[in-house]
């Protein structure tokens, strides 16, 4: 994570822009990276497992790992097996459970769609989904745009790094000059 070079990033009313990561995860922000960047050579189980590290709440964390595999059958399934064989979808599948076994109340995605198959794509974006219904703040960084507008509720254009539009997300996928030049409509 980047400290900001001006505004502020606040988390339940305090200004968290220079504290330190270690101080932002254990206050409830969590990042699930591009490229997933898992401990290959750690099994399924033991990349979850870190993603608790920091929890004193050791007798709920069992519940929180079958909430993970309830989420993502697949996962329980190869929970012995070393994360660096699992296929693209499935490490995507490990890296957002990890971060959820923190009980994180701000969750940060970077393309969480990089590299899936289409239709791993929209299993994925139906999931994150299904996390932001049941409470969970998501903010995400993702260039399929359409898949992204569909399951959020406000939007955030960049061009070279500045934003150019902010608007709800229906907003932003009705206005017809957003449409034609991010999303590839004439």
């Amino acid at each position: 994570m980047v400290t900001p070079t001006s505004g502020e990033v606040v988390l339940d009313g305090e200004v968290v822009n220079h504290q330190p990561i270690s101080y932002r995860v254990a206050n409830g922000v969590t990042m699930v990276p591009e490229n997933r960047r898992l401990f290959k050579r750690l099994s399924v189980k033991e990349n979850l497992m870190l993603g608790a590290y920091l929890r004193k709440d050791k007798d709920e964390i069992e519940s929180d790992l079958e909430y993970v595999y309830d989420l993502f059958p697949r996962v329980k399934e190869r929970i012995n097996q070393k994360s660096g064989t699992l296929s693209g979808g499935e490490q995507q599948m490990v890296a957002i459970g990890r971060a959820l076994m923190s009980r994180p109340k701000v969750l940060l995605m970077d393309e969480p769609s990089m590299g899936l198959a289409p239709a791993l794509v929209q299993q994925n974006f139906e999931l994150i989904q299904q996390i932001n219904d049941e409470g969970m703040s998501i903010f995400m960084v993702e260039q399929n745009a359409n898949m992204a507008l569909s399951i959020a509720d406000r939007g955030w254009v960049l061009q070279t790094g500045i934003v150019v539009l902010n608007d709800t997300a229906e907003a932003l996928l009705a206005n017809p000059e957003m449409r034609a030049a991010y999303l590839g409509e004439a």
